[in-house]
């Protein structure tokens, strides 16, 4: 439920909401007994899908609660509302850094500031042995007492604690500011994967943008996992050489190569700053209009926008007009016309830079643009796996521009309408369907992260038993373009609801192909909800799972995944299909022939499934 204004939720009476985010609510609520404002944080109801999250959640709320530090938000209480679990925070008059960032100015002595605040912040925690996991310029609060705060410390690690049916990309961090391993849905996460987030946001104050931005998160994420970091000097000239240095550093994909702790980078980066000619000590740093995708934030706040470092101009190295200068230039028509036009012509730079998100283009010359990577063409499998040194994972799209009609899917099926399908879901909350085509639009329209947004959704309408809306659901899906991933999670609830044992072949058969086809998704282990598929087909999961790691190039994890998967006294045939993924990767050709045309001539074991994909691979494999 939500909580509304003027109703008590304990001692605090709720005065306003704040904002609200893919995790929680905010509320600003008055504390009567001690006189005082706080901020209330209620979390996403669909968290109590976990029957164990209640627990979890008090376990990890004290946790957090004993951080103790001047640039930390501290927690005052924890506690429950109608089986809805809320945090109580200090209430913070001011603003948000990303707010900040956009409607003013902000010197560098304000970033050196940000900076130690920030560094402080984490320091503390890290030595607490807690992680923050949501670094971002809209979790850093300017008070207006002039302190700095890191807030929401902790939420992620509660959200992260439990198993809700919550979409990974609203619990596991802002996309733009991701770690590679966050990414990945790596579980042993250190402190560097704060500090890699935090290089993100001194990379988006220095260079003028963040790394990485495309048209979906999940875009960005397959970027921040595979895509080289663009060079900050290539971004933006004006970034000087020792605060590259320090950026390409703290933003290592490889957690040993970043530095070791957050006092090690802050000092790092402050002496390149101080070092730096430019930009000056308390010069502005000029703002522009947003170049990111907007993403919802806990924080309440201005839209999305991000800073835009534009070189100071050393005005101050030149002398001042003489009087008499002056007088002369007030009066000279040629001076006007000619400040006239510098004014239009830098208008119409800026103009420009905003359109095409490039404002550091304009110092580096429109003559030597920064190429921009064409669409993959997907080969077949085998083709990719045979030819291409590192593995190369299945990217979604850039998201079409879409009005109200979509293109029909591949399958000859009807166009959907979003605008309708979105009423229509809407209008009929309870209506499992109505869910499902908006999901179903939103997929053919590549929009992703709104796709697996409607899942959960789908699941409240269709309550846990009905398993023929499941496997319907699932086959919609499988029918789409790309369509595996989804179909699995839709699957899956048909799969559970059965006793151990008493699951139909068919329904088995149809979850094992959609997850393992679907774990080629870089967006994979952060949607699939992998613990709990594994209490119900342990197998299937590490083999789905070896396959990620296949494509993701991380051969020895996919070779220790699939060695688990193969001791079970059931050995499932997948197991031999991604050994034969494997081969091909490895440009061992005789095995994958071997171990492919042994699946596809065993007609009494092997799935029909896995016999027409593997022929599939024999046929792309170089004659």
């Amino acid at each position: 439920m939500s909580f509304n204004i003027g109703e008590n939720i304990g001692p605090y009476r709720i005065v306003e909401q704040l904002g609200q985010g893919g995790m929680a609510t905010v509320y600003k609520a008055y504390h009567a007994s001690l006189d005082r404002y706080v901020a209330l944080k209620a979390l996403h109801p669909v968290f109590n899908e976990d029957k164990t999250f209640a627990t979890r959640f008090q376990r990890e709320a004290r946790v957090v609660a004993k951080l103790e530090h001047p640039n930390i938000v501290p927690v005052y209480d924890y506690a429950e509302h109608e089986n809805r679990p809320y945090l109580v925070m200090k209430y913070i008059e001011g603003d948000t850094l990303k707010a900040r960032m956009t409607e003013s100015l902000l010197s560098s002595g304000e970033v050196q500031n940000v900076v130690d605040a920030v560094g402080a912040a984490l320091a503390y925690a890290h030595r607490q042995g807690i992680l923050h996991r949501d670094i971002k310029p809209s979790n850093v609060l300017l008070a207006t007492d002039g302190q700095i705060y890191l807030a929401d410390f902790g939420l992620a690690r509660i959200a992260q604690s439990g198993e809700s049916t919550l979409s990974s990309d609203s619990i596991m961090g802002t996309p733009q500011y991701i770690s590679p391993e966050q990414a990945m849905g790596k579980k042993d996460l250190d402190a560097r994967t704060d500090l890699y987030s935090f290089g993100v946001m001194l990379y988006e104050i220095s260079v003028g943008q963040v790394p990485f931005s495309a048209d979906t998160p999940f875009a960005i994420i397959h970027d921040h996992i595979y895509t080289p970091m663009p060079l900050p000097r290539a971004v933006n000239p004006d970034v000087p050489e020792a605060v590259e240095r320090v950026l390409l550093k703290a933003l290592a994909k490889e957690r040993d190569d970043r530095y070791e702790d957050a006092n090690a980078m802050v000092r790092a980066f402050k002496e390149a700053w101080n070092e730096a000619p430019i930009p000056k000590q308390e010069a502005p740093i000029m703002v522009a209009p947003p170049i990111t995708p907007e993403v919802k934030t806990m924080a309440a706040s201005a839209p999305t926008k991000v800073a835009i470092q534009a070189k100071v101009a050393e005005a101050g190295s030149k002398p001042a007009l003489s009087e008499v200068e002056a007088s002369k230039a007030k009066r000279d028509p040629v001076v006007w016309i000619g400040a006239a036009l510098i004014i239009l012509l830098c208008l119409g730079a800026l103009v420009f830079a905003r359109n095409n998100r490039l404002f550091g283009r304009l110092r580096a010359g429109l003559s030597n643009p920064t190429p921009v990577a064409a669409t993959q063409i997907q080969q077949p499998l085998a083709t990719q796996l045979a030819l291409n040194p590192t593995p190369l994972p299945t990217q979604a799209p850039p998201t079409q521009q879409v009005e109200n009609t979509l293109p029909p899917p591949p399958n000859g099926n009807p166009p959907l309408d979003i605008h309708e399908a979105q009423q229509r879901a809407d209008a009929n909350p309870n209506d499992p369907n109505a869910q499902l085509d908006l999901a179903l639009a939103f997929w053919n329209a590549n929009m992703f992260k709104q796709t697996y947004d409607t899942l959960p959704r789908i699941l409240g309408a269709a309550g846990p038993d009905n398993r023929d809306f499941y496997m319907q659901a699932g086959d919609k899906f499988k029918s789409q373009r790309e369509g595996w991933l989804p179909a699995a999670l839709l699957y899956f609830p048909a799969v559970r609801s059965y006793s151990s044992g008493d699951t139909p072949n068919h329904v088995t058969e149809a979850f094992h192909e959609a997850l393992y086809k679907g774990a080629n998704r870089p967006e994979f282990p952060m949607v699939a909800r992998l613990d709990q598929m594994k209490q119900v087909s342990g197998p299937i999961v590490l083999i789905a799972q070896a396959r990620h790691a296949l494509f993701a190039g991380r051969m020895e994890e996919a070779v220790n995944l699939h060695n688990q998967a193969t001791r079970s006294e059931d050995t499932l045939r997948e197991a031999s299909l991604v050994e034969g993924e494997y081969a091909l990767r490895v440009r061992d050709v005789d095995k994958a022939k071997s171990i492919l045309t042994a699946l596809v001539e065993d007609t009494t074991s092997t799935p029909e499934w896995i016999r027409v994909f593997a022929q599939q691979l024999l046929d792309g494999m170089p004659k």
